[in-house]
């Protein structure tokens, strides 16, 4: 099994792990007596925020480790690597440049948000401790991808975070916690923490490396660092902006804001299921897009640019139809708090940009590893650039909390046709094929025909049903048809660790 794949399947376990905590904390933070809307909207809130925060303070030095780490490791023994140093050095320097920007436009953030969403404006400056840990974390992790430990960067990020948060739920419930006042102020901390587990995890393996001394690949590369993190860095400010000013947005102008955001939130945690596997898939795939740009391989780029897709495709397909067949149903069986019936057709427009995004497969990663990596930040400024506007008329004036789901499905499609266009024009790489087209039909019927079959049928008993008949279907459909070349081989692999082919040859 190719390094790869491994480490995509391995990867994509620890994420899927992670992501039934997250569903576990989202009933926990949903059901009926437990948080408020406003509440659960809050920790939507610090998250949005934090990204904002991060993308600003990081100075783009994670695209920095991304492009260079190979050059870094062919031509340095390890005590006189300084990559880590320098961009740990200058994220921190960011992060200060942001605490001090948010001291000083904190009279406007009150004027904004004041009237429509109080909490934010009383816990503002614990959002900045929740940005530093994502900052530090996304640095160190950056880094951990190269050094291929992309399991371990993600079970910190999304198994151990979600576990913190869980701990943080259960001890509330528990009455241990009295009030949300001190589980929002020691959630606050809790991306810290893991960011500070990661630095220590490295120092203990003896692979992070603090120099201050300028190495000489520092010293050569210099000028074409700084011409990189100066594009991707306005590139990724825009992009992050344009991915989390939906959620600050209805914070911001819809009345009882924080209530609406929780709604959406709810939304955007559930959608997060279908985009489980492209986490694993980029963090394992980084590497060695890097280091194919750097030996001029071209069939390797080719080769992951196609399976990402088809495996991307495949996975959110299915994923979407599972969740859409029983999205409201689950809201009544499992005693969801009855206003977040809202968050169906906002997941649906989400869920339907997620295909979008995955099904175009690592477009993003292969550009920003490439030389051609000032298009990303051209394409990123015409994202924030439709956005922004269709964000605030659609959510302001026409279908409020749906507004910016159905925005954001417009502008991904768009935004993600120009990179398909630019990749195809350029470098002749594109990654559909027939199977692509069979896929989304694939999932289609197994939609309807479940639909037709069981649409009567609620309660558990009616999920179990509609869910095991898809699987069943979708899973049986994808095997046969062979739409994935890492199916069969998988498949194998499978077989041979439970003993059924072994047995089967004899």
């Amino acid at each position: 099994m190719s390094q790869i794949r491994r480490q995509s399947i391995i990867s994509s376990v620890v994420v899927y792990i992670g992501f039934a905590i997250g569903f576990i904390n989202t009933y926990l933070f949903t059901r009926e007596g437990g948080f408020t809307q406003e509440q659960y909207g809050l920790t939507g809130i610090f998250m949005a925020v934090a990204n904002i925060m991060f993308s600003f303070a990081n100075l783009g030095m994670t695209a920095y480790i991304y492009k260079f780490y190979p050059y870094y490791h062919d031509n340095l023994p390890k005590k006189q690597n300084d990559q880590l140093t320098w961009a740990l050095l200058f994220s921190l320097l960011g992060f200060c440049l942001v605490i001090i920007a948010g001291i000083l436009f904190k009279d406007m953030v009150i004027r904004k948000f004041g009237t429509n969403s109080p909490e934010l404006v009383k816990y503002y400056y614990y959002i900045f401790p929740f940005g530093l840990g994502l900052t530090l974390f996304a640095i160190l992790e950056a880094y951990g991808w190269q050094l291929r430990r992309s399991v371990l960067t993600n079970f910190l990020k999304e198994v151990q975070f979600r576990l913190l948060t869980t701990l943080l739920i259960v001890l509330t419930f528990t009455g241990i916690i009295t009030r949300f006042d001190l589980f929002i102020k020691i959630y606050s901390f809790s991306f810290l923490a893991i960011a500070l587990f990661l630095l220590g995890y490295l120092m203990a393996t003896r692979e992070l490396v603090i120099t201050f001394k300028l190495s000489r690949v520092s010293r050569k590369y210099f000028k074409k660092v700084v011409s990189l993190v100066s594009f991707v860095y306005g590139g990724s400010i825009v992009y992050t902006v344009s991915t989390v000013f939906d959620s600050i947005l209805i914070a911001a102008v819809l009345p009882n804001g924080l209530a609406l955001a929780g709604i959406y939130t709810l939304a955007q945690n559930i959608a997060s299921l279908i985009q489980a596997p492209q986490r694993g898939i980029i963090s394992s795939s980084l590497a060695a897009l890097s280091k194919a740009w750097k030996d001029k391989n071209m069939d390797k780029i080719n080769r992951i640019y196609h399976s990402s897709s088809i495996n991307q495709l495949i996975f959110s397909t299915g994923m979407f139809v599972l969740i859409w067949l029983n999205f409201s149903d689950g809201v009544f069986t499992f005693h969801l708090q009855k206003g977040y019936i809202d968050a169906r057709w906002v997941f649906f427009y989400i869920g339907l940009m997620r295909i979008i995004d995955m099904g175009t497969g690592v477009n993003a990663q292969i550009i920003a590893t490439s030389t051609q990596w000032r298009f990303d930040f051209i394409t990123g400024l015409i994202l924030l650039l439709i956005t922004l506007p269709m964000n605030y008329v659609l959510t302001k004036y026409y279908f409020g909390v749906t507004g910016p789901a159905i925005s954001n499905l417009i502008t991904f499609t768009i935004y993600n046709a120009i990179r398909y266009g630019f990749l195809i024009r350029k470098y002749k790489l594109q990654p559909f094929t027939a199977k692509s087209l069979y896929t989304i039909a694939l999932a289609v019927a197994g939609y309807y025909g479940c639909y037709f079959l069981f649409h009567d049928l609620s309660g558990f008993g009616g999920i179990l049903l509609r869910s095991t008949v898809f699987m069943i279907f979708f899973a049986t459909g994808t095997i046969l048809m062979k739409l994935s070349p890492d199916i069969i081989p998988v498949w194998h692999t499978f077989q041979k660790k439970l003993g059924i082919k072994k047995v089967a040859e004899h």
